[in-house]
């Protein structure tokens, strides 16, 4: 969808998946090669080694930066992907002051479990990519998740561009979670466990590796589940992600969505264009 809009208004994409940032991370994240780029130029892919960390700030700062630059090339920007809270935080005004809350105090009294499901209540995008057991990156990720919503004031308000469409693609649950099986399964043939193990014996552990699907494998490299056990938890993780997703995406980005059907896209994809 974002290629074929990009052709159609002289567009190039910048990247809106946390994880496709990092270079070695590429059967996992679904990343497109740039041979299957269709002559449209990607920015924010492999600009980061899997050791090194990108915040919702510095996401902010770059993407933006890249739009003006584009701007003045008289080329449309076109975001593409569904790390709901880095393009938010785009879009709109938000602004990281880290200032601390009041009630802060409150979060001592919790364990590093209770911290993250309620930084995955109010922040799921970042609980993604934050580790369970790292209480001080899990207390510093809260912070910043509450800084965020203070200064943010809502749909509608407070835009950081004035002109701009969003488009979101669904389709029916039980559709979803069958491609989602499939993509899971292709993974795996495509060489998933591979590229993991690259990384585990290469001692990399951050941000990146808390992607699902490298964690689920990382445990089972620790000897924690057998590999059918892991093949499965990655599916049902991912299901249950794609849910939570799709819930913080209608609940926080007024977009206009679009159901696919995937044996027919190019008809969604006129539709789109059509729109537009």
């Amino acid at each position: 969808m974002g290629i074929a809009i990009a052709k159609k208004v002289n567009g190039e994409i910048i990247s809106g998946d946390a994880f496709q940032f990092y270079r070695g991370l590429d059967i996992g994240t679904a990343k497109l090669k740039s041979n299957e780029w269709q002559g449209i130029k990607h920015h924010l892919i492999d600009i980061l080694d899997p050791n090194d960390s990108m915040s919702v700030a510095d996401y902010q700062k770059i993407v933006r930066a890249k739009i003006d630059e584009l701007h003045k090339k008289g080329i449309v920007p076109i975001i593409v992907g569904g790390s709901g809270l880095y393009i938010q935080a785009v879009l709109y005004d938000y602004r990281f002051n880290g200032e601390k809350r009041e009630d802060d105090s409150d979060l001592a009294k919790l364990a590093n479990g209770e911290l993250w499901q309620l930084l995955n209540s109010i922040a799921p995008e970042i609980a993604e990519i934050t580790d369970h057991q790292n209480r001080r990156r899990l207390l510093r990720a809260i912070s910043i998740a509450r800084s965020d919503g203070d200064a943010f004031d809502g749909l509608g308000k407070n835009k950081y561009y004035e002109n701009f469409e969003l488009i979101g693609l669904e389709m029916p649950r039980e559709k979803l979670y069958q491609a989602i099986e499939a993509r899971v399964d292709l993974m795996f043939e495509m060489g998933l466990v591979s590229e993991v193990k690259g990384l585990y014996d290469a001692k990399v552990n951050g941000q990146s590796t808390v992607a699902i699907g490298y964690k689920e494998l990382y445990q089972y490299f620790d000897k924690v589940r057998s590999l059918e056990e892991t093949i499965s938890l990655i599916k049902q993780q991912t299901r249950r992600f794609a849910k939570r997703q799709m819930t913080w995406f209608k609940n926080q980005m007024d977009a206009k969505w679009y159901t696919v059907d995937k044996t027919n896209f190019q008809a969604v994809v006129d539709q789109v264009l059509a729109d537009i």
